[in-house]
C-alpha cells in the first residue's frame, strides 16, 4: 500500500488508457457523492486515467429509478423503524434481492461492462457490488478487479461477497467486522471515506464569507444532506432563538417545499440567518462554519471530519446513521441532540467559549491529519500496477 505523505510514482505508460467505472445507487446522496469525490481524487494522482462515475439503476433505466428513488425516501421519512429491521436482518434479505435486481433491474449491467472495458470496477453501494459479483460469478471471462468502498462506519451482509478483490474502509473498527465474518486480512484495507480534495483544504474565509453575504461571527451549519431531510423543527426553531448574537446557515439541499416554508416563516427572516437550497460548495460553508448541525450521514461525517468542525446528530435513523452516530461520540468529534440541553450547551460555549471551540478545531485537525486524502484513489491504483 502506498504510505500517506509518499511520492507517488506512476508511470504514464503503465496508466495510459486505463478505464476506471465507479457504480453507485442514488439511495442517499452520500454514495453518489463517494464516488464523484474518488474519481476526482484518481484524476488528481494520473491525469491518464479515465474514470467513469453511474448511478447504475438510473442508467439503466431512467423511468423506473425516480419511482423506486421516490418510493424508498418516503419509506425512509416515514418508516424509519421499518429501515432499521431491513438493516439488522440484510442476511435474509441479502441473497432473494441480489437474484431479483440481477434479473429484472439490473439485466443489461454486463452489456454496460462489456461495452466500457474497464480494467477495475469499483463500488460505492452494496446494490451494484451485489450485482456486479453475481455477474463475476456466473461469468468466468469477467476478470477484472471489483473493488467495494464502504460509506459508513460499520459494514453489514451486503456489502460482503467472495467476488469483491479488495474492500476500502473507514476505520479500523470496521476492518475488524469485516474480520469477524471471515473477510481475509490482506483484502481489506482502512483509508478512509472518499471526499472530495476541496475538504482537505483550507481557502480564506473572508471570500467565502462575501460570497455566501455571511458576517465575521460565531456561525452554525445546520444540514440536511442531499434530500433536504431536515425536518426537526423543534431543534430549527430553538437554533432560531439564538439568531441575534449568532449566525445560522440552512442548507436544505432538494427540499424545496421546506426551503419554501421557511422562507415564509417570520422566526428564520432574519439577517443572521441564511436559508440555502442545493449547493455543491459545502466545504466551504464548513470552513466558515464553527459548528455543524446535521444527520449522521457517513458522507457527511467524513466531509465534517476532513474539516474538524464539531457536529452535533439529530434524529439518527436505526441502523447506518445509529452506527456513524454512536462511531463519532466514541472520537470525541460530535454528539447526538438527546435534548435541547445539548443545543443550548453548544451554543452558549460559542458565545462565551468561542476561543476555546477554535482551539479544539485545530486540534482536531492535527489528529486527522494521518488519514490521507487521496488513500483510496492510492489503493485502487496498486490494482493497476
Amino acid at each position: 500500500m502506498v504510505k500517506p505523505g509518499k511520492p507517488l510514482r506512476i508511470g504514464e505508460s503503465k496508466l495510459q488508457k486505463k478505464r476506471i467505472l465507479i457504480l453507485s445507487e442514488g439511495f442517499g446522496a452520500g454514495h453518489t457523492q463517494a464516488a464523484y469525490a474518488l474519481s476526482s481524487s484518481l484524476r488528481q494522482l494520473s491525469p491518464n486515467l479515465q474514470t467513469k462515475v453511474l448511478e447504475l439503476g438510473n442508467f439503466l433505466n431512467p423511468k423506473m429509478a425516480p419511482i423506486i428513488l421516490s418510493a424508498y425516501r418516503k419509506t425512509v421519512t416515514t418508516q424509519p423503524k421499518l429501515m432499521g429491521y431491513v438493516y439488522r436482518h440484510q442476511k435474509s434479505f441479502n441473497r432473494l434481492t441480489t437474484l431479483a435486481l440481477h434479473r429484472i433491474f439490473y439485466t443489461h449491467t454486463k452489456n454496460v461492462v462489456m461495452q466500457l472495458k474497464p480494467d477495475v470496477i469499483v463500488c460505492t453501494h452494496f446494490i451494484p457490488g451485489a450485482v456486479v459479483s453475481r455477474l463475476k460469478r456466473v461469468d468466468p471471462t469477467l476478470k477484472m478487479p471489483l473493488v467495494t468502498v464502504i460509506t459508513d462506519y460499520d459494514a453489514h451482509a451486503s456489502w460482503i461477497s467472495p467476488e469483491v478483490d479488495r474492500y476500502l474502509v473507514s476505520t479500523p473498527e470496521v476492518k475488524s467486522k469485516l474480520r469477524m465474518r471471515n473477510i481475509p486480512s490482506a483484502k481489506i484495507q482502512v483509508t478512509g471515506i472518499p471526499v472530495h480534495p476541496n475538504f482537505w483544504q483550507h481557502p480564506g474565509k473572508q471570500e467565502i464569507r462575501q460570497q455566501f453575504n455571511l458576517k465575521d461571527m460565531p456561525t452554525v451549519l445546520v444540514m440536511g444532506g442531499g434530500w433536504g431531510i431536515m425536518n426537526d423543527q423543534v431543534v430549527n426553531a430553538c437554533l432560531a432563538e439564538w439568531r441575534e448574537k449568532i449566525q445560522i446557515v440552512f442548507c436544505l439541499g432538494k427540499n424545496e417545499e421546506l426551503l419554501q416554508e421557511m422562507k415564509e416563516d417570520s422566526r428564520y427572516n432574519h439577517p443572521n440567518i441564511s436559508l440555502i437550497g442545493f449547493t455543491r460548495e459545502i466545504d466551504k460553508l464548513m470552513e466558515v462554519s464553527d459548528l455543524l448541525v446535521t444527520k449522521p450521514g457517513g458522507m457527511t461525517c467524513s466531509e465534517g471530519l476532513a474539516k474538524g468542525i464539531p457536529m452535533l446528530f439529530y434524529n439518527p435513523l436505526p441502523g447506518q446513521e445509529e452506527e456513524n452516530c454512536r462511531y463519532f461520540t466514541a472520537a470525541g468529534f460530535g454528539e447526538p441532540i438527546e435534548s435541547l440541553d445539548v443545543v443550548v450547551m453548544w451554543m452558549e460555549r460559542l458565545l462565551n467559549n468561542y476561543e476555546d471551540v477554535q482551539n479544539k478545531r485545530k486540534l482536531h485537525l492535527e489528529e486527522i491529519a494521518r488519514y490521507h486524502p487521496l488513500q483510496c484513489a492510492q489503493s485502487i491504483i496498486e490494482l493497476l500496477e
